[in-house]
């Protein structure tokens, strides 16, 4: 029984994220936009402890967009790892084209290994939801092509089995649409995902509580991703660190094993050896 206990405890504190070959010490995954100015995106990731940063490549290419230029320069990348994702693209071609830009900006920033893209393709303009079809088929590509295929999908269980299959190294269900802070509207779902993946589940959007961020994780989820609630919050560098101690705690009561509902209450004190008074 102790030495079950001592390997237990080991892989507690072994316990990182793993996507493809690399490893990541930290869960939580911070988007860069949104951001009042460059100073609280800075610090919000300073103090998030997120060891990966996911940047909009249509906004890294974009020269006149000072603040987006200064934040890849600034950012220490021997402490980071960059996301590169496709958001904006409408189609699977536009995201197989950005994909590859985004390579060059890995290589440009000095991390030549890094073959991480997190691929999305939204053509619905109104709720933003990811088109499967087109995703699947832009996976499928890149995957080929080497990448490190991170797809941003509807939590459709089928869906994440059949882009696990061609080969991503991860998937990426929305818990509600991006920006919406409506939270994990689609938790059945996701936990059905979850169950069936022998891959990384990182939800995706939604989240603006660092309670639903916690209760993705006790779910089993690999990691977090969010961007609108810190950088939308009033104090964004504080709303940081919550996030990333609800994820660190979503993920410590997972580890631990969470208690099974009961109908009924149970005494957590001895019943045995009560005192009976005698009239």
């Amino acid at each position: 029984m102790n030495q079950e206990k001592q390997i237990y405890e080991r892989e507690i504190n072994d316990d990182k994220l793993t996507i493809g070959n690399q490893k990541f010490d930290s869960r939580f995954l911070l988007g860069t936009g949104r951001y009042h100015n460059l100073q609280e995106a800075i610090k919000s990731i300073e103090v998030s402890k997120a060891s990966i940063v996911t940047v909009a490549v249509r906004r890294m290419q974009n020269t006149k967009s000072i603040q987006k230029s200064n934040l890849i320069d600034i950012l220490d990348w021997n402490k980071l790892w960059l996301l590169p994702n496709t958001a904006g693209c409408e189609t699977a071609e536009e995201a197989i084209r950005l994909a590859a830009l985004g390579l060059e900006i890995n290589n440009r920033i000095g991390q030549f290994n890094n073959k991480f893209i997190k691929l999305e393709v939204i053509s619905d303009s109104k709720y933003l939801l990811p088109d499967p079809i087109g995703t699947l088929k832009a996976a499928e590509y890149l995957v080929n092509k080497g990448f490190i295929v991170l797809p941003y999908i509807y939590p459709d269980p089928m869906l994440a089995k059949q882009l696990e299959d061609i080969g991503c190294h991860a998937v990426m269900p929305l818990g509600s649409p991006i920006g919406s802070g409506q939270g994990l509207q689609n938790l059945y779902n996701i936990k059905m995902i979850i169950e069936n993946s022998s891959i990384p589940v990182i939800v995706d959007a939604g989240i603006g509580s660092a309670s639903e961020a916690n209760e993705a994780m006790e779910i089993g989820s690999s990691a977090i991703l969010l961007n609108t609630a810190v950088a939308k919050s009033k104090n964004p560098k504080v709303m940081a660190e919550a996030m990333k101690l609800g994820i660190i705690s979503g993920r410590k009561c997972y580890l631990a094993g969470i208690m099974k509902k009961r109908n009924s209450g149970k005494p957590s004190s001895p019943t045995g050896g009560l005192l009976k008074i005698i009239n």
